[in-house]
Formats: structure tokens, C-alpha cells, sequence
């Protein structure tokens, strides 16, 4: 069991910072992006138009690389379970409110506009069930989820670290891949979510660089639990009418796995970046745990590497709901 006083001391002296930490890692309301900067406008003469352009291009998608872009916005729409989440997490003061507090509604507030653009655009596109979709999204807020991270603030910033860096690139290769077909205005709407999650992920980096001057040994011992559970995907519990929670988990990840949208390879390219942004191999000062720690966590690219070179990519065998046929 962790030292939660410890911890509570060290997010107290970061949260001191908070605001220095909003005004470099978030953008002000006014001034920040919004979805209907990049939806078609009801209101204009040129809506048909708009309107049969995303249908044309979102029919025309790569199947596998069209049920990635679904299931990312699914994920983006369980906001609701990450904020409540991180505001029980340790350090943070939800019921007096404290820097901490501020930062995870103001960042829950950038957040929420993904899966609303996202959402708008499935609704027009002509190719979804949404019925299914937001049947598959209630699930997923219903169900919940474990990161493995109980209430400990370094743990959840080790794994909000990682899973801002994921969906950063998530969303930017269906972006790409978009562009690639000519679908300027799908690629411009990924392109400035995996912008914002670019942002994001600095800032949960920074907190772990800062936890680290602070408590070394605890910080490092946190990041070792974390990558020897492995970093589960926020949407691990995915299921769609019909299913168990996380039946559907596979399917989705194979599928992003074949449109090389996200891949095991990226798993570990993500950590190799934690690594050395944080400067693993270099922070000194560590008891005899956690400098074990520093060690197996230097080697455990090498290892994940080997496993990933044998692992063949999966066929397509699965047919969702989300996408009429």
C-alpha cells in the first residue's frame, strides 16, 4: 500500500502550480475550438452540399479504419466515468474544490467537445446505427472500468500520461488516413482533437517530471506497478446489445490493429517516449526497490519487443453493429 500522506503532501505542493498549469496546457473557452466550427451549418445554402460530401466519404472508408474512428468516439463519449475517476483520485478536492479540482473540470470541459464533434458527424454520415452506437456507449459508462490504479495520483499519471500520448495518435492516423482519400473535412476534425490530446498528455507528463523531484523512489515504484499490470484501454469493458462487458474489446482492437491506426508497436513506442522524457535512466537517488524498478523498466522494451515481432496480425472475422450493412 502506498503512503497516501505522502502523496497528499506532494500533490499539495504541485497543486500549487495548477493554475501556471491550465494557462500552458489548456486553451481559454473563447478562444479554443468548438464542433460546430467544423459541422456542416443547418442554417446554409450550402448544407445539402456538405451534407452529401461527408456521406460520399464516409461510405467510401475502410471498413476497419471506419470502426476505429466509431469506437474512438464511443470512448471520447464515456467522459462521464474518467472525470468522476480522476476527481476521487488523492490531492484531489472535489467537495471544497482546490487547483487539482479546477484542473480536472477544465480539462474534462476540453475533453467533452471531442465526442460531441465526433458524434455529430456519425449522426450525418448515413453509414452508422446509432441506435447500436449509443447503446454500445451507455454500456460502457454503465460498466465502468479498472485502470489498476486504485486512488493513487501517481499511478493515474502514469496511465493518463500514456492514454493521452494513445489517443493523440489514434485519432491523428484516422486523420491521416482520411486525408489520404480526399476526406479534408473528417481529416481536419481528427486533426484538432489529436491536437488537444497532444496538449493533454504534456501536461499529465509534467506532473509525473514533477512527482518525480519530489518522491523518486515512490514515483518510479508506481510507474514499474503500472507497466507490469499493463496499460488497459479505457474501453477494455466495450460490449455491444446482446454482449458481456468487454466481449467486444478484441474485435475493436484487432480491427485498429489491422488498419495499423493502433498497434501493439505503438504500445511500446509510447513507453520508450515515457522513458525518456522522464529520464528514466538517468534519476538517481533511489532506494534499493525502486532502483530495481528503474531496471526492469529500462529492459521491458526489449522484452515487449520480442512478443510483439511474433504476433501475427488477425484476420477480419467480426461484423459490428455499429455499421449497416
Amino acid at each position: 500500500m502506498y503512503n497516501q500522506l505522502v502523496r497528499l503532501e506532494v500533490m499539495k505542493n504541485i497543486g500549487k502550480e495548477v493554475d501556471s498549469f491550465m494557462k500552458k496546457y489548456l486553451t481559454p473557452v473563447e478562444k479554443i475550438w468548438q464542433p460546430s466550427d467544423f459541422l456542416p451549418d443547418p442554417s446554409s445554402e450550402e448544407f445539402k452540399h456538405d451534407l452529401e460530401e461527408i456521406q460520399t466519404f464516409a461510405h467510401e472508408m475502410d471498413y476497419d479504419v471506419f470502426v476505429t474512428l466509431i469506437g474512438d468516439c464511443i470512448t471520447e463519449e464515456a467522459l462521464p466515468s474518467y472525470e468522476s475517476w480522476i476527481m476521487g483520485i488523492d490531492g484531489v478536492d472535489q467537495e471544497n474544490g482546490n487547483g487539482w479540482s479546477r484542473w480536472v473540470r477544465s480539462w474534462t470541459a476540453e475533453e467533452n467537445r471531442h465526442g460531441d464533434l465526433l458524434n455529430k458527424y456519425l449522426y450525418l454520415c448515413g453509414r452508422v446505427n446509432m441506435r447500436e452506437v449509443e447503446i454500445t456507449t451507455q454500456y460502457l459508462i454503465q460498466d465502468g472500468f479498472d485502470l489498476g490504479t486504485s486512488m493513487d495520483p501517481y499511478r493515474n499519471f502514469v496511465y493518463t500520461s500514456f492514454q493521452e500520448t494513445a489517443t493523440n495518435i489514434s485519432h491523428r492516423r484516422v486523420g491521416t488516413f482520411a486525408k489520404q482519400t480526399g476526406n479534408k473535412k473528417l481529416a481536419k476534425m481528427c486533426a484538432v482533437i489529436a491536437a488537444d490530446e497532444a496538449r493533454h498528455a504534456k501536461a499529465y507528463k509534467n506532473f509525473v517530471e514533477r512527482i518525480f523531484e519530489l518522491d523518486p523512489s515512490e514515483m518510479m515504484l508506481a510507474f514499474e506497478d503500472m507497466m507490469r499490470k499493463k496499460i488497459v484501454m479505457p474501453a477494455h469493458l466495450m460490449r455491444e446489445s446482446g454482449q458481456k462487458a468487454g466481449e467486444l474489446w478484441s474485435h475493436f482492437s484487432d480491427a485498429a490493429q489491422r488498419c495499423m491506426v493502433y498497434t501493439a508497436q505503438d504500445y511500446i513506442d509510447i513507453l520508450k517516449e515515457l522513458l525518456e522524457d522522464w529520464k528514466i535512466e538517468h534519476i538517481d537517488g533511489l532506494n534499493v526497490q525502486a532502483q530495481k524498478a528503474q531496471e526492469y523498466l529500462m529492459k521491458l522494451p526489449g522484452r515487449l519487443q520480442r512478443v510483439t515481432d511474433r504476433i501475427s496480425t488477425p484476420d477480419l472475422e467480426y461484423q459490428f453493429k455499429w455499421i449497416k450493412s
